[in-house]
Order: structure tokens, then sequence, then C-alpha cells
């Protein structure tokens, strides 16, 4: 497999791109239908930009069989049942989409290949996840989905050149905080800080939320932070967003892009930020357990908490509440290593579309039509834009298809600024049963019911052994 991460400089190229309106590539499976791959394409690869301004995204080949897309966006679902009718209505092609529950893609897309009517189009998250169903990927390499990417920095392709999947959405994250209440503390006599651009290193983030949650009853706020809750709908933030940077800075220093054992050398950098996240909060660290991740939603979005660790994604959560779109803005998660004053957010993707190549001619050859007019026709487009807010990495994806999001937005900020984007090398992790003791490891430390050597064990410990079962 060739293993495509982003790199310091692709992930700045990335976000050069992402400022644009541009996405990421990722190529993994097999073109289903030759034919219909090539009409209304231009060139060949990712090269060949569909013009799709004049004909809307018209398929291309009618085609007998069905669709059924194993979606991983529980904050979507609902959206694309919607998108899917459509298409259905207006192709007459049956579209069936189901959402696995948060934390349980993964179990769920197991059961699902096991059944005589499996998905014909799931995801994986990266190479990592690909591991598991790189012998059920059909090759892209034909098809107009992967034609109408930007860049092979964003595609799954292995060794002989076949493409196994392809990301259809950039996402960003970092810490999410409200400008208003920045102001209103900035104002305060014996502030930390003078404005909220003073923030460019973990000790003065741990300073300013010190200060911040001893403020908190002058501020009006319950906390600094947003509770950490550690159930399914929110430790993903925690045992895979936050893991991201020690394990990034690790790869930086070692000058890898994966390994097979981790050495955790910055885990008390992660320690650091935790104890932060969850000293700093809206509830104790004891309550954290049943905490979900709709009360962090709530608590930022009704101006309880400063600061919200979650991406771009996020906006349709929190928008229309008590804190206003101009009033949304995004920090880098700092954790006290590396170049901080240069540090960008964490910008990258986890969502590859996969077509499932033991699925029927027809059925793969009406997946990658639903999935070419999902990325060209204008529909496709503006249910991306409006209601799902996805950055894409498709060429179809022109400015006037960019989402309106303040976090976008702040995002494309740190990027015209010559900020180094963080690339999401989360992808590497081994196994979800690897997240799942890291997580427990720290719901167990927060409630004081463990020690951080749990911790350490579960992220180097769990590493190797997840990585060995995972590639035996």
């Amino acid at each position: 497999m060739k293993k495509k991460f982003i790199s310091i400089l692709l992930a700045a190229a990335l976000a050069a791109t992402l400022a644009a309106g541009c996405g990421n590539d990722n190529n993994n499976g097999n073109g289903a239908n030759e034919n219909a791959a090539d009409e209304g394409n231009n060139g060949n690869g990712n090269n060949g930009n569909h013009d799709t301004a004049e004909n809307d995204g018209a398929l291309v080949e009618e085609v007998d069989g069905s669709v059924y897309y194993l979606n991983f966006k529980p904050e979507q679902a609902e959206q694309w049942k919607d998108l899917a009718k459509e298409y259905s209505n207006e192709t007459g092609i049956p579209v069936t989409v189901e959402t696995a529950a948060s934390g349980t893609y993964e179990s769920t897309l197991k059961s699902e290949m096991a059944k005589s009517e499996a998905p014909t189009l799931f995801q994986v998250n990266g190479p990592a996840g690909l591991a598991s169903w790189k012998d059920y990927c059909y090759d892209l390499k034909d098809s107009a989905v992967y034609k109408n990417l930007k860049s092979d920095d964003f595609a799954l392709i292995s060794d002989d050149g076949q493409v196994q999947g392809v990301a259809y959405v950039i996402e960003t994250y970092g810490l999410i905080y409200n400008k208003d209440i920045m102001e209103d503390y900035c104002e305060m006599d014996g502030a930390k800080i003078k404005d909220a651009s003073e923030i460019n290193s973990f000790a003065k983030l741990k300073e300013v939320a010190d200060d911040m949650q001893a403020k908190r009853d002058e501020l009006g706020i319950k906390g600094a932070f947003a509770s950490a809750g550690m159930d399914s709908s929110s430790d993903w933030r925690f045992k895979t967003h936050l893991a991201n940077m020690p394990i990034y800075f690790e790869y930086e220093e070692e000058k890898v892009d994966t390994t097979d054992a981790i050495k955790g050398t910055y885990l008390d950098a992660y320690k650091n930020i935790w104890d932060l996240y969850i000293t700093d909060a809206t509830v104790e660290p004891t309550m954290i357990s049943g905490m979900t991740g709709e009360d962090a939603a709530a608590e930022f979005a009704m101006g309880e908490a400063v600061f919200y660790q979650n991406g771009t994604w996020a906006y349709k959560d929190i928008t229309g509440n008590d804190v206003d779109d101009d009033d949304m803005g995004m920090l880098p998660i700092y954790i006290g290593v590396g170049d901080e004053a240069n540090q960008g957010l964490c910008t990258g993707s986890e969502n590859y579309w996969c077509v499932n190549k033991n699925a029927s001619e027809d059925d793969i050859a009406a997946t990658l039509n639903f999935l070419e007019w999902v990325v060209t026709s204008d529909r496709g487009r503006q249910v991306f834009r409006d209601e799902m807010g996805f950055v894409t990495p498709f060429t179809t994806f022109t400015e006037e298809y960019m989402p309106e999001n303040p976090l976008v937005d702040a995002a494309n900020e740190y990027i015209d600024s010559g900020k180094r984007s963080v690339p999401w090398v989360f992808s590497t992790i081994p196994s979800e049963g690897w997240k799942n003791g890291v997580g427990s490891a720290l719901l167990e430390y927060a409630q004081g019911t463990g020690d951080w050597d749990a911790v350490k064990k579960a992220f180097v410990e769990g590493w190797a052994s997840e990585y060995s079962a995972v590639n035996q």
C-alpha cells in the first residue's frame, strides 16, 4: 500500500487549496463502469475535470442496479437520506442510506458486509482503516468521482496503482472559542491578554484558561472549557482528535508517517492539555462519564463555556443560539511542543468512499453514477454546501459551492497567515480497540480511579499489541 499521509508541506498546500474552495483527493477502489466513468470527463486521472456547468451532472448511462450506502457521519444522516430520495425520484434507481451509530461504524460495517445485501458504498478512515477492507475495494481509477479529484494526495492508492478510496470531505478542528466572551475577558482588570491573538502557546492558553475559570462568575460562564464528555458521542474528540497531537509531533521528530510501535514521547504534553480540559471546565472531572457531545455543544452554544474542542462540522450544532456566527473563532490546540507561534489548525480527512467490488456489476455501476451525480449536479453540490456544510476535494466545487461557515472562515484565516497546518495522522492509529483503551484510561484518570501510567500503557503497549493483531 502506498501510504498517502499529509506532510507538513502538504498540509500547507492543502490549506491553500482549502482556502480557494479546494479539497483533498483519496483514491482506493475500482472504476466499475469504464464507459460511464469516461463520458463527460476530460483527461485522465485526477487531472480530468468534469464539466457540470451545462449538464448539471447528468447521468452518463442508464443502469439497472441499486445503491446501498453505509454512512459514517451521524450528523449528516438525514441529509443523506433526503438526497438519496431525490436521486431515486429523479432516476428511478433505488438508493438506501443507513448510518452507523457514533463509534460503531467498524462493527456495523462488519455485520452489514456479512449479509447478502451488503453495502455497495462504504467508508474507511484512512490507511489503517483500509487495511481491514482493501480486499473489498473496487478500483476507482476510471471513475468520474476520482477524475474530479483535485489531487492524489487524498486518495488511497495501492502499490499496483489501484485507487481504493476517495476522500469526499476536508475538515479542520481546533479550539472553537467565543469571541464575545473573550473580548469581555480582555477588558477585565488583570486579564492575562489584551487580544485573543496573544494565545499562541500552551503556556499562554493555560494562563488565560486558569484565569477565566477563577473569574467565571464575573464572566457569566460555567467554565473555561466545555465538558469533556466521555460517552461514545464525545470521547472521539480526545482519544482520537486530541491524541493526534502527541502522535503527530512524535512522527515529525522520528521522520516517519506511520509506525508499528509508538514511543509516547509527548505523552506528558498530552497529559497537560487533558488536565486543562477537565479542571478548567463546566463540570467536575468526576462527572464527565455522563456528559455527551450534545452537552458540550449546548454549553458552548449557550455561552456557558469559552472554549470547545471540535471542528468545522460542529457549526450546525451551535449556530442559531446565544453565540452569533460573528463571535465564533478557532485557535490551534497547543500542547507545549514544537514551533507553537507558527502552528495552525488540524486539517485533513478520515472520510474515504470505497465501492464494494463484490457487489453486482449493475450495483457497482449504479453506485458510481450516484457518486458522480452527488459531486457534479447542482443539487448534490448545494446539499453538500448548505445542508452538510462540507468543504470538498473535488474540482466541481468551485467558489460558489463553498459553505457559509464562520469556522471554515477561521480555518482559512490561519492558512492565509502562513501558519503550518497539523495533519490528521490519527488515520494511522492501528484500531478502534486502541482508541477505546486510551479513552477508558483517560476517563479512569479523570475520575481518580486510575493513574496516568495506565494512559501511557494503553497508548504505547496498546499500540504495539493492536498493530500486531491487525497486521498479523
